[in-house]
């Protein structure tokens, strides 16, 4: 999925299939390649429209100065470009992609990359997509205000595009997704193994976005609101599906795929869901885990053997499958809510894109 967006994003000409059945081979997912191929046949043109959208965004409002140089570097680094293309598919359950259901996708494209930027400044992140964080090259200010100008980029863009209740939508996500993170922070560094506290993180910080995404596409395809709701629904689990493959990954995955060290929301202080199955398993880890963020991180040598130790732990107590087993269920569940709409090649587009979410690498 992931090596789709790429493509559609850089060179709209380029055989996706044959590119993508290379990959999804490789895990024995021959079926789930032609589904990927066709649904980048669908979305082609319409993320084509918005990567011309979003790389006109610095002439529209302000002049280049370190704000935008902090915020266009970001969006120079690419991304999944996940959340828009659920806009664009959600736009053509109705009646297609349109300007406004563009703009749907530019906004909640900037409003993701507001949020790396302030979580980048917040984390002290040094590397956000293989690259240099904005905030290592123009400062930690000029990071959040960034943030900060594309929040308003995004919200006067659902504005102007007269999109019925997206924009009290919008500001509702936006508020539900800082509530989340004040959670998050007000956690950071405790061993909080409460199963309520990281779901009430994952479902603001994450899957609320694509929920609103969903519902913007929806409405900009004019579609009638409880057809939309379905949509919500539908990203709801696309969101938690997602959030749990990328908790996966940070202890399984391939840096070199995934663009970050792995175990890097351990060292941010951050209980993700296999270190919650872990603890659940062996409550004895929790010393393990204190010892882990007490670590002195100049002494590489001794934090590799912790490390190590937990990477076992997390094996042995199942918890990495479980991870995976979960992400799985609310792919499942993302697609079961679709059922009772008519099918269409976007709702087989959208159930491609609950199971390829699942699969990825990155």
């Amino acid at each position: 999925l992931m090596s789709l967006l790429s493509a559609v994003r850089t060179d709209p000409s380029r055989d996706v299939l044959r590119s993508l059945r290379s990959i999804c081979d490789e895990q024995g997912l021959a079926e789930l390649a032609a589904r990927l191929a066709d649904l980048g046949d669908l979305v082609r043109w319409d993320m084509k429209d918005f990567e011309g959208a979003l790389n006109a965004l610095p002439t529209r409002n302000a002049e280049k100065n370190v704000v935008t140089d902090s915020a266009l570097h970001l969006i120079a680094r690419g991304g999944k470009r996940l959340r828009p293309m659920c806009v664009a598919l959600a736009s053509r359950v109705g009646s297609g992609f349109s300007d406004q259901a563009r703009e749907m996708g530019v906004a909640v494209e900037l409003v993701h990359c507001a949020t790396l930027l302030h979580d980048d400044v917040i984390d002290e992140s040094d590397q956000r997509r293989g690259a240099p964080a904005a905030r290592m090259l123009y400062g930690n200010a000029a990071s959040i205000f960034a943030g900060d100008w594309l929040l308003v980029e995004a919200l006067r863009r659902v504005r102007n595009a007269h999109v019925e209740g997206t924009l009290d939508r919008l500001l509702a996500i936006i508020e539900e997704m800082i509530f989340a993170e004040a959670l998050q922070l007000e956690n950071r560094g405790k061993i909080d193994t409460r199963r309520e506290s990281y779901f009430k993180v994952v479902e603001g910080k994450t899957a609320a976005l694509f929920r609103w995404a969903m519902y913007a596409g929806g409405r900009a395809g004019g579609l009638d609101e409880a057809t939309c709701k379905t949509l919500e629904d539908y990203g709801t689990h696309l969101g938690m599906a997602f959030q749990l493959i990328d908790d996966w990954l940070d202890y399984a995955g391939d840096q070199q795929a995934t663009g970050k060290a792995l175990f890097t929301d351990l060292r941010e202080g951050k209980m993700t869901y296999p270190l919650l199955h872990a603890y659940e398993q062996d409550p004895s880890l929790g010393a393990l885990l204190g010892e882990i963020l007490g670590a002195d991180d100049q002494d590489p040598a001794r934090t590799a053997a912790l490390h190590e130790s937990l990477k076992q732990a997390l094996v042995r107590t199942g918890a990495l499958d479980a991870c995976r087993a979960l992400a799985l269920s609310h792919a499942d569940r993302a697609a079961a809510v679709l059922s009772p709409l008519p099918d269409s090649r976007a709702i087989e587009a959208l159930l491609t894109v609950a199971r390829a979410t699942v699969h990825r690498e990155a």
